[in-house]
């Protein structure tokens, strides 16, 4: 008995399938960091967190700028005491204080997924995940064959989308 060829669109599916459920947790990550990446800007959900550093004593604000690694810029001097945006630091005992605001631990790593570059070991995830997200736009097209209802009602809403990502590329 000749084995039957499964259709192409069949094996598709399954591949779409199976990648799917694969890649469901780390889409869920992206799908909640990439909410709250909206939010960058603001302190939602972002805690304050204060830390001192010793530092060199007489340093200036060229050489203050690398050491704390952030953009100092002075806005007032008081004594040995230079006074910027978010911390101050004590020419004389080179003590600095800083104050930012940052994510929660869990929040910070998730984030962090969405700014990897080719320095950071988590780039090679975003490779692999930005082709199997493409491969599933691809792959929604060999789901059914042309000639089903369900294909056809999927092209109006293909267009449709494309429609308004262009709308909201370009406003």
């Amino acid at each position: 008995m000749a084995k039957r060829k499964t259709p192409f669109s069949f094996q598709i599916r399954i591949i779409h399938r199976y990648l799917g459920y694969f890649l469901a947790g780390i889409m869920a990550v992206y799908a909640l960091s990439g909410i709250i990446m909206i939010f960058r800007e603001t302190d939602f959900l972002k805690k304050e967190v204060v830390s001192q550093t010793q530092l060199e004593t007489n340093l200036t604000v060229g050489e203050l700028s690398p050491k704390l690694r952030m953009a100092v810029k002075v806005e007032k001097t008081e004594g040995y005491i230079l006074y910027f945006k978010d911390g101050n630091y004590n020419q004389k005992t080179g003590m600095s204080t800083v104050k930012k605001m940052e994510l929660p631990f869990l929040l910070e790593k998730m984030e962090r997924l969405h700014k990897a570059t080719t320095n950071s070991p988590l780039y090679y995830l975003n490779i692999f995940f930005g082709a199997s997200l493409l491969f599933f736009v691809l792959s929604a097209f060999w789901m059914y064959t042309p000639k089903m209802p369900v294909f056809k009602k999927g092209m109006f809403f293909a267009i449709a989308g494309i429609a308004l990502t262009l709308v909201l590329v370009f406003i």
